[in-house]
């Protein structure tokens, strides 16, 4: 018990100290903004708005749900596949 409350205790420590550098420095660049436009734009492929933008509203998060729950319906169709039963262990009878 001692040990998971320390252990807790360092993880949100940890937390912490991370989440204080990410607000630091609040504008951080991803891969596409600064590696692939730049390769892009050098190759004469200027960025452009994708075709479906996900950005607005909740349209990620729905297609998350969709995916999640086709991905639900497939697993539970499949669970005897994916995890098949244990061997039942062969019992020794002594009365006989």
């Amino acid at each position: 018990m001692k040990k998971a409350v320390i252990i807790s205790a360092l993880v949100l420590l940890l937390g912490a100290l991370c989440f204080g550098v990410a607000r630091r420095d609040a504008k951080w660049a991803g891969v596409d903004e600064t590696v692939v436009e730049k390769f892009a734009t050098a190759a004469g492929r200027p960025p452009r708005e994708p075709l479906i933008n996900t950005d607005q509203g909740d349209l990620l998060l729905f297609v998350f749900l969709i995916a999640g729950t086709v991905g639900g319906f497939v697993g539970g169709y499949y669970y005897r596949e994916l995890f098949p039963p244990k061997a039942k262990a062969q019992e020794t009878r002594t009365d006989v």
